[in-house]
Formats: structure tokens, sequence, C-alpha cells
């Protein structure tokens, strides 16, 4: 991990796609979002950067870390050429998936997009609350 790689958190029901699909797809591209800040979100990715991957609704809990493979590129399941893709790849399983009411009690997290923006699909991480759910899911990318 260098000091481009930027981090985001990604949701999604697992009824509609679970972290257990994604691994067993091994990569997919993320679409389906039709809010434009999550869509300027999925724009400022870069090839590298690192994805939580979030279970909403059901669960509520941060399950693993995957990984930007493919930067932004018109959505395939849309005529509309608004929207975007990109591709992700599962990179581990969080040891112990953090849920919501972890991440609220925690008082380097209170700023964290997840608790402030909490209806938007795609949203940015950084670097130091990226530590800090890593250190609480006890898992390390390195």
């Amino acid at each position: 991990m260098d000091n481009k790689t930027s981090f985001w958190i990604v949701k999604q029901e697992p009824s509609q796609y679970s972290w257990e699909d994604f691994v067993k797809d091994g990569k997919t591209y993320w679409d389906g979002v039709r809010n434009y800040q999550a869509r300027n979100n999925l724009q400022a990715m870069k090839k590298g950067d690192l994805v939580f991957f979030y279970h909403s609704v059901i669960g509520k809990e941060i399950k693993g870390i995957a990984k930007v493979t493919r930067e932004a590129y018109p959505d395939p399941t849309t005529d509309d050429e608004r929207w975007v893709v990109v591709d992700l790849k599962p990179l581990k399983a969080f040891a112990h998936p953090v849920n919501l009411e972890q991440v609220k009690s925690h008082k380097d997290l209170q700023e964290i997009a997840l608790v402030k923006q909490s209806r938007l699909s795609v949203m940015p991480v950084t670097k130091k609350e990226s530590q800090v759910l890593l250190k609480m899911g006890k898992t390390s990318i390195h």
C-alpha cells in the first residue's frame, strides 16, 4: 500500500450480491449506481485503490476488502451515458467483520462517510479511517 492508494466503501444488500457471491465470482463490475455523488466517487477510483465491501440492510457490516482492477467505464447495464462502473476483485475477507454499531462507537470514526452519509452507496474513506477499520477487522493487507 503506497501513499497514492485511496480507500473507498461500496455498499450492497447481501440478498442482491453478497461478499460470498463476489468471492465465488472472483471479480465483478460495480454497476447499478444511480446517484450522482456515488457516480462521481466511482469516477474518482483509480486502479489499485482499495475498497471495503459493506453488507447493507442485512448484517450491516464490512465483510472484506477488494481492489480496483479497472477504472470507470460506461455502465453496460444501461444506455444512459451518465452512469459508469469500475471493475473490482476481492482481496481478503475480514477476519472479524466490522458492524455499523462498532463503527459508530469508535472515537476515530465519528466523521466517516458510512455514518455521515449513510444513504450513499459508494463513498471515500480516509487513510486513517481505513487503518482503524483494518485493525478492527483484524485484517492486514500487506
